[in-house]
């Protein structure tokens, strides 16, 4: 497999693999310029010469939009292989590449969200323990972090103290979310609509830079959906899945 970086030069002509359409898709075009804003950080997106699924989304902790202490860590913000990549060693490549780029830069060890119970849009954790990752941290809802230190005495990274116990002082449903990933510019407004036309108190917070994402009162902040202070999930929600989970 041929891999290729995604850069400033060539975003106008890559697909982004998460969200495969033209650039005026709003969820194509809400992601390019999150990742636009970002190269300036140091973040890396690599992905597959062929339009699919397999990538994988780096950048220092230090400029990560998660509430984590672990500097001179790398933090992963995704690494994803699916569909008919799967099988074929993808992730390994990507991985491999990205200790290697990490270690060329002075880099002291990766890390990567996941959870105790398998949770959608979130690291394998078998596989995570296969490639030498373990758990350095976790939050009272499962979230967990995993790192992958390059020496024995490297300082684990860990959470953030508050957002070690998710919780906001609201009532109904708010929802914190960024545009890392790219369904929330087509389903945070359709869920705000359905919200409003059925009533339903809601809430939407739209983290903007990473000094807001590095305060966050949650691990993960591409998505978590509250309800009366308490975390629900950090899944997606489509209009039917908003109602049923409504009703539930």
């Amino acid at each position: 497999m041929e891999y290729i970086k995604v850069a400033k030069e060539n975003i106008e002509e890559e697909h982004i693999c998460c969200a495969i359409s033209n650039n005026k898709d709003i969820q194509v075009s809400s992601k390019k310029a999150w990742l636009l804003d970002r190269f300036d950080d140091g973040l890396v997106f690599l992905k597959s010469v062929e339009r699919g699924k397999c990538f994988i989304e780096y950048i220092p902790v230090e400029n990560a939009w998660n509430p984590i202490d672990g500097k001179g860590f790398m933090y992963i913000d995704c690494l994803w292989v699916s569909g008919s990549f799967k099988g074929h060693g993808y992730s390994n490549d990507l991985l491999d590449i990205c200790i290697k780029d990490s270690k060329e830069k002075g880099k002291i060890g990766l890390c990567i969200l996941s959870s105790a119970k398998k949770k959608p849009f979130l690291a394998d954790q078998k596989y995570l323990a296969h490639k030498g990752f373990f758990v350095c941290d976790e939050s009272d809802n499962g979230i967990q972090l995993w790192c992958l230190p390059f020496s024995n005495d490297a300082r684990k990274p860990k959470f953030k103290e508050y957002a070690k116990h998710p919780h906001v002082n609201e009532k109904g449903y708010v929802l914190y979310y960024t545009n890392q990933c790219p369904f929330n510019g087509k389903y945070v407004p359709i869920i705000e609509q359905c919200a409003k036309e059925h009533d339903i108190a809601f809430k939407a917070i739209h983290i903007e830079n990473k000094e807001e994402a590095q305060k966050a009162p949650t691990p993960i902040t591409t998505y978590a959906l509250f309800y009366d202070g308490k975390y629900l999930t950090n899944e997606q929600m489509n209009e039917a899945r908003f109602l049923k989970l409504i009703a539930s």
